[in-house]
Formats: structure tokens, sequence, C-alpha cells
């Protein structure tokens, strides 16, 4: 029994570490601070859920254990929060996201702020050049 608990331990750090690596790996690779905020905000707390799964299988029922579920239940809760935080702050403060122009006006390409409604362009079809 004890070596199937190590064992399970062992696959969930290692999984989330490597959830973790990935994460990191995006917030380089990635185009624009939106999206490098997708890949922070799902990718590490899902990465560190898995770490702290795994310390639970090494902690046993003690109180370690209430610890780690009340680290996780926190982190679970606050991540996305303050990604969703982040996120709006950019956008309310300006920053567009990088995105390709397919025709469709977007809410933040309007600059009264008034409500629209989405437009769709038939441009790129009607090319007689690209045919």
């Amino acid at each position: 029994m004890e070596l199937i608990l190590d064992l399970l331990s062992w696959v969930a750090i290692i999984s989330g570490a490597v959830l973790c690596l990935i994460g990191g790996i995006g917030l380089i690779r990635l185009p624009d601070m939106y999206t490098r905020m997708h890949g922070a905000g799902l990718i590490d707390t899902l990465g560190v859920g898995l770490i702290l799964v795994g310390l639970m299988f090494q902690a046993g029922f003690t109180l370690v254990l209430a610890k780690l579920i009340m680290i996780l239940i926190f982190i679970f809760f606050t991540s996305p929060t303050a990604t969703h935080a982040l996120a709006r702050a950019a956008l309310n403060g300006g920053l567009k996201p990088v995105v390709e122009d397919d025709g469709v006006m977007l809410p933040i390409d309007n600059p009264r702020g008034q409500p629209m409604k989405p437009v769709v362009t038939n441009e790129k079809e009607a090319d007689p050049s690209k045919t």
C-alpha cells in the first residue's frame, strides 16, 4: 500500500511540475499579455494543484493534509480571479489583444463604448485577385 501511495504521489508531483514548466514556456513564447495570462492562469493553477495533490498523498491523514487542502482551495479561487482582474484592468487601460483581422468588429473596436451590432464583411471572399 505504501508503494502505491508513493507512486501516485510522484506521478502527480511530476505531472504538476511538467505543467508548470509548460506554463513557464508559454509565458515566454506567447505573443501578447492576454494569451500569456491565459497560459499562466490555467496551466499553472492545474500544475500547482497536481503538486499539492501529490504532497497530500505523501502527508497521509494528518494536520498537514488539512493545511494542504486549504492551500489548494485558496489557489483554485485566487489564481483565476487574479488573472481575470488583471485582464480586465489591461482591457480598461486600453491594451488591445492581438487578433487576426477577419472583418468582424469586436467590442474593443468601438471607441465610444456604446452597444454595437457585430458587422461581418465578406471582402476576403469577394476579392477576385485571390481566385
